[in-house]
């Protein structure tokens, strides 16, 4: 059997986490399938997220996505520059994948959602599949508006997303109209196991408290912020590797003492900027979500309405979130009503599927 080689985006977690769903479902279907995964994604998150024996991973980086200061704020004129260093070698990288993909005797590619790769296995005449709730060119043409020289790179991913053989359309998604054939997939993540008690020991938390998980990849909490959160002794903050902020009373919990999803269950409330994987395993998980702004991010708007329409929610200002004061929302989400909807379920699987059925 053919490989399948599947490049992800180290553009946040929440591509890894929704790819590695899928990726597991398909290492579930056919257990001696062989996966290629091509991604810059640290290696701790991908030994957290992975089930399947027959995965080899492979650094590599093929789109820029956007440069963050933090997990909120993002650097534009960064990103611009970022994005004409990766495309200025594209021809390079193009035929760099297609030498991969017949070394390799690559038979699908899957793609969350880099351009590149899926012009490879275009050009090499292999079935190519994207995966994603939003494209960079939709991203990208936002950014247009403003300043013209960010429409050179929405062009540019349009093109090759317009050739591709497949969309897996995820939730939360924007229409992705560049993408000829579309197949809209329901939620993929799925719920986790329960492990307060365990990680009550593993932390020293106490398990009567309320727990309070401030789900980011980093965020810059100054001093005096940090100490107005220590000051709020009914609760109990936990962080997720690789934030942590030592000597300050919040847990940070190491991606090899439990799965996000099993940390998910155990907690009691999220703070969170909306983004695609905390969104989903919130949802998966029934747990209430504290959300914040995020500028210059085109799919705000899209997981905020689904933030309020399947989870208990309440927002937080960013000048509120910066300074610590997490006391007001906290009260808040407790008194929240249930959400007026529930998200059908079993979208990994489902994706295997379309996958499997396009691997010779």
């Amino acid at each position: 059997m053919r490989k399948i080689a599947y490049y992800i985006t180290a553009h946040g977690y929440g591509h890894g986490t929704r790819s590695f769903d899928i990726i597991n479902a398909l290492c579930a279907a056919e257990p001696d399938i062989a996966v290629v995964i091509k991604t810059d994604l640290p290696h701790r998150f991908i030994q957290s997220r992975t089930q399947g024996v027959n995965i080899e991973v492979v650094p590599g980086a093929f789109d820029v996505g956007l440069i963050q200061q933090d997990s909120i704020r993002i650097d534009l004129e960064a990103s611009l520059r970022a994005c004409e260093a990766l495309y200025a070698n594209e021809a390079a990288l193009v035929e760099q994948e297609i030498n991969f993909i017949h070394r390799e005797n690559v038979g699908v590619v899957v793609a969350d959602i880099p351009a590149i790769p899926l012009a490879a296995a275009q050009r090499a005449g292999i079935p190519n599949i994207a995966v994603g709730n939003f494209g960079w060119d939709w991203i990208y043409a936002d950014f247009a508006r403003h300043d013209p020289q960010w429409q050179i790179f929405a062009d540019a991913f349009r093109t090759v997303y317009e050739q591709t053989d497949l969309l897996l359309r995820l939730p939360f998604s924007e229409p992705m109209a560049a993408f000829p054939h579309p197949i809209d997939l329901p939620l993929l993540s799925r719920p986790g196991t329960d492990r307060r008690a365990t990680l009550a020991k593993k932390t020293g938390a106490d398990p009567a408290k309320k727990w309070v998980l401030l789900s980011f990849t980093s965020l810059n909490l100054d001093a005096p912020a940090l100490a107005t959160v220590g000051q709020l002794d009914e609760y109990e903050f936990f962080s997720a590797e690789p934030l942590a902020w030592p000597g300050t009373g919040i847990h940070c919990i190491r991606r090899s003492t439990a799965s996000f999803a099993d940390i998910l269950a155990s907690i009691d409330v999220v703070v969170t900027k909306p983004g695609f994987g905390i969104v989903s395993e919130s949802i998966a998980n029934e747990r209430p979500i504290i959300y914040t702004e995020r500028d210059h991010f085109r799919e705000y708007e899209v997981l905020v309405e689904s933030i309020e329409t399947y989870c208990r929610n309440v927002f937080i200002p960013g000048r509120e979130l910066y300074a610590g004061d997490l006391s007001r929302a906290l009260k808040c989400v407790q008194e929240t009503a249930p959400p007026p909807l529930d998200m059908p379920r079993g979208g990994a699987e489902l994706a295997a599927q379309q996958i499997l059925r396009k691997l010779p």
